[in-house]
């Protein structure tokens, strides 16, 4: 029997230009490219996954502050997956296997299933469907709760974006969020909802496309700009104008953006996370803030999804 790779069961997928690679395990995107260029920051197929690059988000996105939270009149304790801020970071999915359902030359549809357990005692099935095309790859999200009693969800991708050749230091970024949640500086907990010029523009406002520098975010933002399709864009590019979009739509009213700051420099700002959520950090704990964390609960049987696009910009 052939040997699975560490990242999983492969499926490469291939339209026009684009290629792409997705890895079973934590239905990860691994790599995308453009014409050979890259759009996100790869990995091998034989390399166990660095931390959450190009990984699928669920059933939370971003942090459940010290992994407590109450839901339906009960209290649960999650595993610490974030021991040095001692949270619990991006869900239960992102090391499950997803199996293939259908699969073609230009696309794949993953699905995993989060089996109840103490701390998240729902069942879930989870599909996701990458797809490439000329507009560039789309992945879905579609989640269906299969037990007999409401569930929190919330979900995201997690890539880091690259506009092309040079440090991430001279990317230009074209961020359109008008609110920016601040955050505690050792832990990342969140405080409040600031305006981006507010409080250090220099480092969180982005309306206006300006270079990164040497700005270091590791935030969520909401009060997103939309076009009249309701789609949110980030845009990072070259000093040439090249680069990589990023789109979606309202059904997620938040976006994480990180810019990869590593203690090893071999590590240090290689890409630029950005990953649009369905609802904000420590959601699972809503009622702890006075804006809307978006949590959505699902209902026995109900459904839920949720998509987004990254393109080049030629």
């Amino acid at each position: 029997m052939a040997r699975t790779p560490a990242s999983g069961i492969q499926h490469h997928l291939r339209a026009g230009d684009y290629e792409a690679d997705i890895a079973g395990v934590g239905a990860t995107l691994r790599s995308l490219t453009h014409a050979g260029r890259d759009l996100i920051v790869p990995f091998a197929a034989d390399e166990v996954r660095p931390a959450h690059r190009g990984a699928t988000l669920a059933p939370w996105p971003n942090r459940v502050v010290d992994g407590a939270y109450s839901f339906g009149g009960r209290d649960f304790q999650l595993p610490l997956t974030e021991p040095a801020r001692s949270h619990a970071l991006h869900g239960l999915a992102t090391w499950q296997h997803f199996r293939a359902i259908d699969e073609g030359a230009d696309h794949v549809t993953l699905e995993a299933v989060i089996e109840p357990q103490t701390a998240y005692p729902w069942r879930l099935v989870v599909r996701t469907r990458f797809a490439l095309s000329a507009d560039g790859l789309t992945q879905t999200v579609t989640v269906e709760n299969v037990s007999d009693a409401p569930a929190p969800w919330g979900t995201a991708p997690h890539p880091y974006l690259v506009a092309g050749d040079g440090p991430l230091d001279q990317w230009v970024l074209e961020l359109p969020a008008e609110r920016v949640l601040a955050v505690t500086d050792d832990r990342l907990i969140p405080t409040e909802l600031r305006d981006v010029a507010a409080d250090d523009p220099a480092r969180f406002d982005f309306r206006v496309p300006r270079t990164i520098g040497d700005a270091e975010i590791d935030h969520a933002y909401t009060g997103l700009v939309r076009d009249g399709d309701g789609c949110a864009t980030v845009r990072v590019t070259t000093v040439h104008g090249t680069g990589v979009l990023m789109q979606w739509g309202v059904e997620c009213p938040w976006v994480q953006v990180h810019t990869a700051d590593r203690p090893v420099a071999a590590e240090n700002r290689l890409g630029l996370a950005v990953e649009p959520m369905t609802c904000a950090p420590d959601a699972f704990n809503a009622s702890r803030y006075d804006y809307d964390a978006g949590l959505i609960v699902l209902e026995p049987a109900q459904r839920a999804s949720a998509s987004w696009r990254i393109a080049a910009i030629v």
